[in-house]
């Protein structure tokens, strides 16, 4: 990070020191871990994997939803690992886990992202685990499609924070990281700046916004979503090692 802004975000803390936020427009879908259980049905046709290191809710689920999660995944592009990493942090692969925030089912789509996306593909009723699984994986690709111009896991990072925290707060914290001299392609950067969309940065936000809170709102709620990243990449990795 260039001098003269270390230099001004010295400024902004020293002028900001003792206060804590408050009233802040928290984005994103709510904690997962408070969601209810259900018990899953097994009742499907089997994925054709073996899986091992899994433990037993997760192989259960697999052999009810595996098929269709790599249907949806191979027509959109992703590695159905990846889907199901989304889906257990989402939703501990409830079908029916619903959050604070009004996310429905298993990839918990957010009722106005649901009613689009049912509207694009033409489905009726997103409640259906099959319709979610979709839905939720075709927003996912256009969410990825916005971030061309990143590389392969950087892109993949700023996708899963745009899952959870929204599209705009990822657009304002690029805008911000470029204003910091930083590259706001790489995740790092954006990293960097999702904490600074907190209110108590409204000094920052005015001079790279000229008003005192980013384009989409303050955003306080920045350590969720960067923990949503490693949690769902920690996933995927498991499950990685676990599936073929």
């Amino acid at each position: 990070m260039k001098k003269p802004v270390l230099t001004f975000l010295f400024f902004v803390l020293a002028t900001m020191y003792g206060c804590t936020p408050s009233s802040e427009d928290i984005a994103g879908k709510g904690d997962p871990r408070t969601y209810g259980r259900e018990e899953i049905d097994t009742l499907a046709v089997a994925s054709g994997e073996s899986p091992e290191l899994l433990d037993v809710a997760t192989e259960r689920f697999i052999r009810t939803y595996g098929p269709t999660i790599k249907r949806y995944s191979e027509r959109y592009g992703f590695d159905w690992r990846l889907v199901l990493a989304i889906m257990k942090q989402e939703s501990r692969f409830s079908r029916v886990a619903e959050s604070h925030m009004g996310a429905e089912g298993l990839m918990q789509l957010m009722p106005v992202t649901g009613e689009e996306m049912a509207r694009k593909l033409d489905l009726d009723d997103l409640s259906h685990p099959e319709h979610n699984i979709e839905a939720g994986i075709y927003y996912l690709r256009e969410l990825y499609n916005l971030f061309e111009g990143s590389g392969e896991a950087d892109r993949l990072k700023l996708t899963l924070a745009a899952y959870n925290a929204g599209l705009s707060r990822v657009f304002d914290a690029q805008e911000l990281a470029s204003y910091l001299q930083e590259k706001p392609t790489q995740w790092q950067s954006v990293k960097d700046a999702l904490p600074l969309l907190s209110k108590r940065y409204y000094t920052l936000h005015r001079s790279v916004w000229g008003q005192d809170k980013p384009k989409s709102g303050w955003f306080g709620n920045a350590g969720q979503t960067l923990k949503y990243v490693d949690s769902v990449m920690d996933y995927y990795d498991d499950f990685r090692l676990a599936l073929n």
